[in-house]
């Protein structure tokens, strides 16, 4: 199979090659060849053909094509999950008992959705007239999906814009294509031609070229804030539509009564699921006084039992970073920690061992004003710091530029209802952390960006509300 999927074909990539590197050797494993912008445009104009006749399929028939997927899916699941798990480092069987599962069923979520959507009453409004509500597609969605969870990323984006009756043009990071491919052979085989092409290469080449491109009617993206305001900037132009999420600081308040026990054991599970590349990942901790010593004791030593880099992949807990960049970035916020007095650094260092590894970390002691607080982090580090007042943990907690993840620990459960409603987040999970289910949305606000994944929520962002009127007699 070659690289690009454009007009239900699979052709080679006209562009500059990516040499795609084990993360947990940090030896090159092969070299894919990008897009040329030719090619973007190509992939653009197929899905412009695709949408005249796929945007007027009915909810059943384009729901019956994405049951196929969720089957196809559930059948290539080993062969997809080895291949994800190639390319990030992931631990086979995170992949096969985690994510796969909830790729199939994000597939199978939007088939029904869309046979269901709600919409409002039809009525005479203004006498003589009738008037009704459609929910119609936006067009063709430029999608951007990031390399912390490739495969899943990309099922969040293709689900509710194909339900929707959308075409899609999507490019996978450089550094993570694998997956998608191998979905993309699949996709070809049950979608009609152009109905979803991919891209790939480079975001500031060919992801420029895709959002800035007049035949995208609505650019879909996750990745960081940066790239988020690129997007904007570019999508201005044109006034296309925009659905952004980009990165969060997810604060994580932990009060007094608090069952230790089941705080350590969630924070050992979602503070560093996939060594903390996760938007979501339980990283800044602010502890109440009384609980404060032994939450840090009892968390330093559950995340130094976390297993990684081991020659039998089924004991793996967690990967490595995605990269050696990345790796640097996340060594350099420790190293920059450790400087400031008040720290205490608890681990903390690359171990020694090939590949992009980097220990699990808790950075206890931390200020509200620590660059370790507020700002995004994206590896195995938890910042912990120590409240004494509920005001106090909602006011620093809602101290960050971004708004997308937060949870509250407390047997009180009015207490952590009264705090959730108080915090500026998209979402607020109570006595756990990290669960996500395909109806309810998930996307946050602020600098996290707008637009929902997942839920009815994400077949509304993927759709336009249009009225119609007609004139009786």
């Amino acid at each position: 199979m070659e690289g690009l999927l454009i007009g239900g074909r699979f052709v080679a990539g006209e562009g500059e090659a990516e040499t795609l590197v084990n993360p947990k050797t940090g030896a090159a494993m092969e070299t894919i060849s990008s897009a040329s912008t030719a090619q973007v445009d190509d992939a653009v104009a197929a899905a412009r053909t695709a949408f005249e006749s796929w945007g007027r399929t009915t909810p059943g028939e384009r729901s019956a094509l994405l049951l196929k997927l969720a089957d196809a899916v559930e059948a290539d699941a080993p062969a997809l999950a080895a291949l994800e798990a190639r390319n990030t480092g992931k631990p086979l069987h995170a992949m096969l008992g985690d994510e796969m599962p909830a790729v199939a069923d994000v597939f199978r979520f939007f088939a029904g959705a869309v046979r269901t959507m709600p919409g409002l009453a039809a009525g005479e409004y203004l006498a003589g007239y009738t008037s009704m509500l459609r929910r119609d597609p936006v067009g063709v969605v430029g999608s951007i999906a990031p390399w912390n969870y490739p495969l899943m990323m990309a099922a969040w984006k293709l689900a509710p814009a194909l339900a929707g009756g959308n075409t899609v043009v999507i490019k996978p990071s450089e550094n993570t294509p694998l997956s998608l491919l191998e979905l993309a052979s699949h996709i070809a085989a049950i979608f009609p031609p152009g109905v979803v092409n991919v891209v790939l290469g480079r975001g500031g080449v060919v992801g420029q070229h895709m959002i800035e491109h007049p035949g995208i009617d609505m650019v879909s993206l996750t990745g960081d804030v940066g790239t988020g305001r690129k997007v904007l900037a570019a999508a201005a132009g044109s006034l296309k539509r925009t659905h952004l999420e980009l990165g969060g600081k997810a604060p994580v308040i932990v009060f007094d009564d608090a069952d230790l026990e089941s705080v350590v054991e969630g924070l050992r599970a979602f503070s560093f699921y996939n060594a903390g590349q996760d938007c979501t990942a339980a990283c800044r901790i602010y502890a109440g006084a009384h609980i404060y010593d032994k939450l840090v004791a009892d968390l330093a030593t559950a995340a130094s039992s976390l297993r990684f880099g081991l020659a039998d992949d089924a004991q793996n807990e967690i990967p490595p970073l995605i990269s050696a960049r990345q790796q640097a970035r996340v060594a350099g916020f420790v190293e920059r920690a450790a400087t400031l007095s008040h720290i205490n650094i608890v681990s903390g260092e690359k171990p020694g061992t090939e590949g992009f590894y980097y220990q699990p970390t808790i950075v206890a002691g931390a200020l509200q004003q620590d660059e370790i607080v507020q700002r995004e982090v994206f590896g195995p580090v938890v910042s912990v710091t120590r409240f004494s007042e509920v005001d106090e943990a909602v006011r620093w907690a809602n101290d960050s530029p971004y708004g997308l993840a937060s949870s509250v620990w407390s047997k009180d459960v009015g207490r952590a209802m009264a705090t959730a409603s108080r915090l500026r987040y998209g979402c607020t999970w109570i006595n756990c952390h990290f669960m996500l289910v395909s109806e309810m949305p998930h996307g946050g606000l602020k600098s996290s960006g707008y637009g929902k994944d997942l839920s009815m929520l994400s077949l509304e962002d993927y759709t336009v509300a249009r009225h119609v009127m007609v004139r009786l007699g």
